[in-house]
């Protein structure tokens, strides 16, 4: 059923849903348009409103052949809308969802052009904060990758009047400085971006999986695991931008050149054929009796104590939570996270590895304890052969006077 948004766009039907808000199909005087209309909490958010209103023409003026472009913002009675050029095509959440990997080739095509529009909005000085496989767009008659929500993260996160420091993002892409209370630099969306390059080749992401507390506490303790396959130099490129020191990170122009310079040498290349580390569910009860939950990777352990679990099966979920304590922090595995495997093989220290393990440490015990009885019974059996043979009774020691 059509809407009407403002007195100038006309919404039809809904494109799709996120975590701040629905994506309309709309009309307006220029023709076809995407409204994202956002939540209804949010629009009766007078701060965040007037926020809105101050953003309008720094928002507008953003230009970028891979920015998907924000023609207006409507702030119209419950309505608070962001008007935006229409792409038609899909998003890159539902192609990997469709597709688990991308080549190489493709993966890196990809990650160039969303580099490329994050070098011009950085010169600019804007961060994105949240760029994620849902906020990257596959335009589909020209195959260009665009990235759309720019300001979104700004709008809906800068911190209230009287409240104190918070995580915000979506819990698989944040980087460590924002979960160690750091303001958001252009880094953060570097590190968003090489997160979105791993699982567009690998099908997953290097730190997700389970509470989200347990995920952001990865990002900050655990350092990202090789992906086997993967060229040498397009890995160095992944692990420098996945660095925990932001300044050690590349610039997205640097960045975009250097994936423009790998690009052809990675023609023909297949997609990685690995497994995601293993899911190690609360519930375990046996090998045979194994069946993982199917929104849950790994274990869920809370970062910040008392905190209510987020849905943790929905990736678009942005997380707010306090920024934790030293202490807390200090909780997580100091390694390397998720490493990934060859088809079939269990991960060290997962559920199949530890029941594979104890099976093998039970085979061991019941062959030594079959070797000891079987030496027992052999060397019981000899002597009692001598003893026969020489048909006197053994020689006792004489007791000392």
């Amino acid at each position: 059923m059509a809407r009407k948004i403002g007195s100038r766009y006309t919404a039809h039907r809904i494109l799709g849903r996120g975590s701040a808000g629905t994506v309309w199909l709309g009309s307006g005087p220029e023709g076809p348009v995407a409204i994202k209309l956002l939540r209804e909490d949010l629009a009766a958010d007078q701060e965040l409103v007037g926020r809105f209103v101050q953003e309008r023409a720094a928002l507008v003026s953003l230009s970028h052949p891979h920015v998907v472009g924000v023609r207006d913002l409507v702030v119209d009675g419950n309505d608070l809308a962001l008007v935006m050029d229409l792409v038609r095509g899909t998003d890159l959440r539902t192609q990997l969802d469709r597709e688990r990997r991308l080549t190489p080739a493709e993966a890196v095509a990809v990650t160039a052009d969303i580099a490329d529009a994050l070098a011009a909005a950085h010169a600019a000085g804007y961060v994105h904060r949240d760029v994620k496989p849902e906020n990257i767009l596959r335009d589909e008659a020209t195959g260009r990758a665009l990235l759309t929500d720019f300001g979104v993260a700004k709008l809906i996160d800068a911190p209230r009047r009287g409240g104190g420091s918070r995580v915000v993002g979506t819990p698989d892409y944040v980087a460590p400085e924002i979960v160690e209370g750091l303001p958001p630099r252009a880094a953060v969306d570097i590190y968003a971006l090489a997160t979105v390059l791993y699982e567009a080749l690998a099908g997953f992401t290097p730190f997700g999986g389970g509470h989200p507390g347990a995920v952001l506490r990865r990002h900050v303790t655990e350092s990202v695991a090789p992906l086997p396959g993967v060229p040498d130099e397009l890995w160095r490129l992944v692990h420098q931008c996945l660095s925990k020191a932001p300044a050690s990170r590349l610039r997205a122009a640097e960045l975009a050149a250097r994936l423009g310079e790998l690009r052809p040498a990675l023609d023909g290349c297949p997609a990685l054929d690995i497994d995601e580390p293993e899911p190690e569910p609360a519930d375990y009860r046996s090998p045979d009796a194994y069946e993982p939950p199917p929104a849950t990777r790994r274990g869920a352990v809370p970062l910040v104590h008392g905190q209510p679990a987020p849905d943790s099966a929905n990736r678009e979920t942005h997380t707010s939570m306090r920024v934790p304590g030293a202490d807390e922090l200090a909780g997580g595995a100091r390694g390397t996270a998720r490493a990934p495997r060859a088809p079939g093989q269990p991960r060290a220290g997962s559920a199949r590895h530890r029941a594979a393990e104890r099976r093998r440490r039970v085979r061991l015990t019941a062959a030594g304890v079959g070797t000891a009885v079987l030496l027992g019974v052999g060397g019981y059996l000899a002597f009692a052969d001598d003893a026969s043979t020489d048909g006197a009774p053994p020689a006792v020691a004489p007791e000392r006077p």
